[in-house]
């Protein structure tokens, strides 16, 4: 087996899910992987596991490496969720390790799901040191990032960062590494991962950005639990984290629809009109045809967002209701926003979804807009209007002026 060494003596042993498609709702098209590492030094070291059907695959590589994983000494959690921790019992079992080293949430969040209090674990919090020979693991709390459990491992040599599941994406490939995959790609499936895993925690990745900082840690390699490490450029997607988790967005408007007889289409496809006329780039997403996923990885970096939905049994369509609660979990922020549909008889749709966006905090530039049964030319005319009122104040936005909700 050809073995992947990121530094003298560091080696990833974690396993590729090229089958998965589906990770809590988020559409993983290209697969994933969970990462696992190996310290060979004094005190042979790993860091975390995988999910539990690949424990085979992950001792196979361990066997490769040192032959018996009874030669492990230490087994260190960085994060408690299922798909890092799920064969954590029986490579237990296996390995019998001195010591399982977690953070104190992290004991917790063990304790609650394997119930198992005769573990040897070491509760180790941020700034606290464990020597294994001639590298030495410091240890950051991350709480949040993004379960209660979460901390980062960090090898002082060689500036090697275990940051669990940040800076990772979900991507399957035979390549272990940034600088050997397509770089566009990568780009995508990093900014689809924070999207619709970390945007709720926005606050809590700049407030780890400035502790970093504040560290002055010089990090060199960032290995991460899903995807690809980062040797080549890890700067790169600091930097990113750094942009979207201050909601800097890059000036284009959404439109996101759902139709039942073409009514609210056609009145997506004059606001769309209304943008473009007022100088401002858009897309659009028919939520019959696109994945709530791919549509929130576009919400990421949007500067306006404007929804339009007919009205229902006196609510949203299905498609609708499916992703606006889908991204009101995940809390985008700061993004100019309006809302349109068409309705028979009650239109409440437009109502519905203003109400959550202003629970958002975004800014509402348009009360909303409603046209009853099918939209006539003058009803047309007041959609590319309300693109012109979107594209308005996103220019202002954009600016730094100061934009009020309407509503």
């Amino acid at each position: 087996m050809k073995n992947t060494e990121l530094a003298k003596g560091i080696y990833w042993v974690g396993a590729i899910d090229w089958n998965i498609r589906d990770f809590h709702g988020y559409s993983t098209n290209r697969g994933s992987t969970y990462n696992a590492y190996l310290i060979v030094d004094d005190k042979i070291t790993l860091v975390d596991t995988v999910k539990a059907k690949f424990k085979g695959e992950l001792m196979h590589r361990i066997r490769s490496i040192i032959g018996d994983p009874k030669q492990i000494d230490y087994l260190v959690v960085n994060h408690v969720e299922m798909d890092h921790s799920g064969s954590l019992p029986e490579v237990i079992a296996e390995v019998q390790p001195e010591k399982l080293i977690c953070s104190k949430m992290g004991q917790k969040a063990l304790l609650q799901h394997f119930h198992r209090e005769d573990w040897p674990y070491q509760v180790v919090g941020s700034g606290d040191e464990i020597k294994l020979g001639k590298h030495t693991l410091s240890f950051l709390e991350t709480r949040m990032l993004h379960w209660p459990d979460s901390m980062f491992a960090y090898v002082k040599d060689e500036q090697l960062l275990f940051s669990n599941d940040a800076f990772g994406e979900h991507l399957a490939t035979s390549e272990r590494f940034d600088d050997e995959v397509d770089a566009g790609v990568l780009a995508h499936e990093t900014t689809k991962y924070y999207a619709n895993i970390l945007t709720l925690y926005s606050q809590q990745v700049r407030n780890l950005l400035a502790k970093v900082a504040e560290l002055k840690l010089d990090i060199k390699t960032i290995a991460p639990d899903h995807g690809v490490i980062w040797r080549k450029d890890p700067a790169r997607i600091i930097a990113s984290y750094k942009r979207w988790s201050n909601y800097e967005s890059n000036g284009r408007a959404l439109v996101i629809y759902d139709t039942m007889w073409e009514s609210t289409r056609k009145m997506a496809f004059a606001v769309a009109e209304g943008l473009l006329e007022a100088g401002v780039p858009y897309d659009m997403f028919d939520l019959a045809v696109h994945h709530r996923s791919d549509v929130m990885t576009a919400v990421l970096d949007a500067s306006a967002l404007v929804l339009g939905c007919p009205t229902l049994n006196n609510g949203m369509t299905p498609h609708m209701a499916d992703y606006i609660q889908y991204m009101r979990g995940l809390r985008p922020s700061r993004k100019i926003a309006a809302c349109f549909g068409s309705y028979g008889w009650s239109g409440e749709s437009i109502k519905m979804m203003t109400e959550i966006l202003q629970e958002l905090k975004m800014t509402i530039c348009h009360p909303g807009l409603r046209v009853q049964y099918v939209p006539t030319h003058a009803n047309l005319h007041d959609c590319v209007e309300l693109g012109h009122t979107v594209a308005k104040a996103t220019k202002a936005f954009l600016a730094g002026e100061q934009v009020e909700s309407v509503v």
